[in-house]
């Protein structure tokens, strides 16, 4: 049977980290959802559905050839699954049986569907073949946890890590450990890899949840984890407070103090500052004493902007949502519930971040601006990704370029609107100073 995962039409949801990736490609614990879906639902055949812009970068990075070509299901048998499912341990969908669709609400989970059936309800476009289904195949209610926003997956992080933990079936200390470095809890909850180093007056404490020390990863002296927490391949941590609830992708760097957040790889938050209940893209670059607010002063719900409007994510802590190349200076004071989109650029002013900062943009004074310009832009992501030994491919380049394009109206609007603000606040500074 071809399992075939998806992505629905709620991707925009999730911007600025669903511009450069599908939504099946976040992370939730220590891996991604694909991840998750794929270890459930083992397979020969896979192929996948995603919008179409980002189809050449994923393509390079899964090596798939199936890859929305609708065409491969009329040959086979197929379990179509929702790439924003978080799969734990709920539910029994086996890729065996009758047919039928998951429903949660209105939104369709998996759909286990016959060739035959396939071709009569055959479309180029997976989500018209999927409503076609449904008047045919029998429909059940089920309980799943589909992630709808950013916030659903920092919220879901200590248990999917947990649950990822288990899956990983590794524990016990295999890599550099010294004898000078702490245990709290059981070694148990613990995996430390073969390649891995935990330096002196190191505490890991796995009372509450296992940690996750993966290959290559170093722990540097006077750093302190809780769990549950993960440690990505070939990361350092140094002098870090890191609390539970923290995915640290491949290759980061991470100093300071974080709590219940998730980093992709090849981010950088090497030094002092805090960064809460946050999701931060790749290649993301946090200066020094760079702090995010994820609770406001008076606990009430935090606001975050998507789709242009705010928006009451129903949570008391929630702190920034950063896209894929995104950087702050030093000093920086991200708002509560900050937006930060991709290749943008924050420098600090000594006041808090707008909450929103459109993607391919600068902030500075309280003016937007559009910085260097993109090729400048790009030519910093070549040197930074060439600092790790890695060439900016031309998939990547012409992503950036096309979101570029994309982002054009929005950011210009917010620029135009920024200039005018500032003009009638110099404005009022005149009349002020004439009166006085």
């Amino acid at each position: 049977m071809n399992v075939c995962i998806f992505e629905d039409g709620k991707y925009e949801e999730f911007f600025p980290l669903t511009m450069t990736r599908a939504t099946f490609e976040l992370k939730c614990g220590y891996t991604t959802l694909i991840e998750k879906i794929l270890r459930r639902f083992p397979a020969e055949k896979v192929s996948y559905f995603l919008r179409d812009f980002l189809v050449p970068n994923f393509r390079r990075k899964v090596k798939a050839e199936a890859i929305n070509n609708a065409d491969i299901f009329r040959k086979n048998d197929s379990l179509f699954i929702n790439g924003r499912w978080l799969i734990g341990r709920e539910g029994k969908v086996t890729m065996d049986g009758d047919e039928e669709i998951g429903l949660c609400g209105q939104d369709i989970v998996y759909a286990r569907l016959r060739q035959p059936t396939i071709e009569k309800c055959f479309s180029d476009d997976i989500n018209g073949l999927l409503q076609n289904a449904r008047e045919k195949v029998p429909v059940k209610e089920i309980k799943a946890n589909l992630i709808s926003y950013p916030w659903d997956l920092i919220s879901n992080n200590p248990q999917a890590i947990k649950e990822d933990f288990e899956a990983l079936g590794k524990r016990g200390i295999h890599g550099k450990f010294s004898p000078h470095a702490v245990i709290e809890g059981s070694e148990e909850n613990l995996f430390v890899a073969e390649t891995a180093e935990v330096e002196p007056n190191v505490v890991l404490d796995v009372t509450n949840g296992p940690i996750i020390i993966d290959e290559g990863a170093k722990i540097s002296t006077f750093s302190r984890i809780r769990g549950p927490s993960g440690v990505g391949k070939n990361s350092r941590i140094l002098r870090g407070n890191i609390h539970e609830g923290v995915s640290i992708g491949p290759v980061c760097g991470v100093g300071g103090e974080v709590e219940e957040s998730i980093i992709h790889g090849y981010s950088n938050k090497y030094h002092t500052g805090f960064l809460g209940h946050a999701y931060v893209g790749e290649w993301v670059m946090l200066g020094a004493a760079t702090t995010n607010s994820d609770l406001k002063d008076d606990y009430s719900t935090v606001q975050v902007y998507m789709k242009g409007t705010l928006m009451d994510t129903g949570q008391t802590k929630m702190g920034c949502i950063i896209g894929d190349h995104a950087k702050t200076s030093i000093g920086c004071m991200l708002n509560t519930g900050a937006v930060i989109g991709v290749m943008s650029t924050i420098l600090a002013s000594g006041e808090l971040s707008p909450k929103f900062i459109p993607s391919f943009c600068w902030h500075f004074r309280g003016k937007f601006s559009k910085g260097p310009g993109f090729r400048s832009m790009l030519e910093t992501a070549r040197n930074m990704m060439g600092r790790r030994g890695i060439t900016l491919s031309e998939e990547e380049a012409g992503l950036l370029q096309r979101l570029y394009e994309m982002t054009k109206e929005e950011r210009e609007t917010i620029i135009r609107r920024s200039r005018a603000k500032l003009k009638r606040k110099v404005g009022e500074h005149d009349v002020g100073g004439r009166a006085s």
